[in-house]
């Protein structure tokens, strides 16, 4: 249902009917309630300071390999923007990876 390397990868999922405007069910999966690990739970391997016009898929680059795991960064900190953790002299927790309970 999603890629390998997707936050929701190897989540549980359900499935349910709904009816359409047209009348007619339909199946639709989806993925079951996600939680975030809790920030006490984390390994931080090391913290980056960002500087200016450095950006969180770049950083996700550099730290994990791939642009795409910039959530990564986001769920090792308590922020509710993304764009909160670009702004220079933000001092980020490079944690290690947590695996999802399946």
């Amino acid at each position: 249902m999603f890629s390998a390397t997707s936050r929701y990868a190897g989540l549980p999922t359900s499935t349910t009917v709904v009816t359409g405007a047209d009348g007619a069910p339909r199946e639709v999966t989806y993925v079951r309630r996600r939680l975030l690990p809790r920030l006490a739970d984390l390994t931080v391997l090391s913290h980056h300071t960002v500087q200016p016009g450095e950006r969180l898929d770049h950083l996700a680059a550099r730290y994990a390999g791939d642009p795409a795991q910039f959530w990564r960064l986001c769920e090792a900190t308590d922020a509710l923007r993304p764009a909160e953790l670009e702004l220079p002299g933000t001092r980020l927790p490079i944690a290690a990876p947590v695996r999802q309970a399946g």
